[in-house]
């Protein structure tokens, strides 16, 4: 004879069943209205859930010391920083060339240098990059055949430095010079190329929307009248973007007041609403 009764084993799963399907739900409607938050304010919705990784003593005392933009962030972005140089610390490889050695300090100041440019997205961790290789100076390129201070190598997922031309571009930080936001800039733009996530679609948006100021006539003219970023980054328009993020660190205030609108949609590109940004 069939039994038809219930099967006890299915039938109390049920209720299970409904709220994975529920939460499920909930999940999708939550990612509707992120995307429409971070499309209408031009924004994430949040940067972060959870801060927990923490910096050894001696590492921290680096960012404590030597990063001045650490030093102007408040109470709770400092722990979301830190947590974020030591994220970087933990999922990256260094790697010495030529005899250099990697140190705590050194990784340290890249780290922060790449978490700084991306201190205003949700997704901070710069996925195509895996490797951080460091010469002590300028290195031969085999991809163009001539010597490099700097380079990001997407399909090695490696970016390289010149750590000689590093230091000198964070420690000197009025002269529009920045090796490490330049690098990390050319990283951050092909992820916005390759990637569809909220930071990546709204990054692609204020690229194009800042190509299209180029073409007006009048910002043209001023940029031929004030010669105020200097020629490299006319080469491409992905050199541009990469010198602009390097005027906007280390020239912010001369920045907005010649170019305010280009200034403004920088700002809104990198989602930088901090230390007097």
């Amino acid at each position: 004879m069939l039994n038809l009764q219930p099967d006890e084993s299915i039938s109390w799963m049920a209720p299970y069943a409904y709220a994975i399907v529920l939460l499920g739900f909930g999940f999708f409607l939550f990612r509707v209205f992120e995307n429409w938050y971070a499309d209408y304010f031009d924004r994430p919705f949040y940067r972060h859930l959870f801060v927990f990784r923490r910096l050894s003593k001696p590492q921290l005392q680096v960012l404590a010391q030597e990063i001045d933009f650490f030093q102007r962030l408040k109470k709770s972005e400092k722990r979301q920083f830190e947590h974020r140089v030591a994220t970087f610390i933990a999922e990256k490889k260094f790697v010495g060339r030529d005899g250099f050695q990697i140190t705590d300090r050194i990784k340290v100041l890249i780290a922060s240098l790449a978490c700084m440019l991306s201190f205003g997205r949700k997704n901070y961790e710069f996925a195509l990059v895996d490797y951080i290789l460091v010469y002590p100076g300028e290195f031969y390129s085999a991809i163009n055949d001539r010597y490099h201070k700097g380079e990001f190598n997407p399909r090695e997922k490696a970016l390289v430095l010149s750590w000689k031309d590093f230091e000198e571009g964070y420690q000197i930080t009025n002269d529009k010079r920045n090796l490490g936001i330049h690098e990390f800039m050319h990283a951050m733009q092909l992820e916005s190329k390759s990637s569809r996530d909220l930071d990546s679609n709204r990054f692609a948006k204020q690229f194009q929307n800042i190509l299209k100021r180029l073409t007006h006539p009048e910002i043209k003219a001023k940029l031929e009248d004030t010669q105020f970023f200097r020629e490299y980054a006319f080469t491409n328009q992905y050199e541009f973007m990469a010198v602009l993020a390097e005027y906007f660190f280390e020239a912010p205030q001369e920045f907005q007041k010649l170019f305010p609108d280009l200034y403004t949609a920088t700002k809104k590109m990198l989602n930088f609403r901090f230390a007097g940004y």
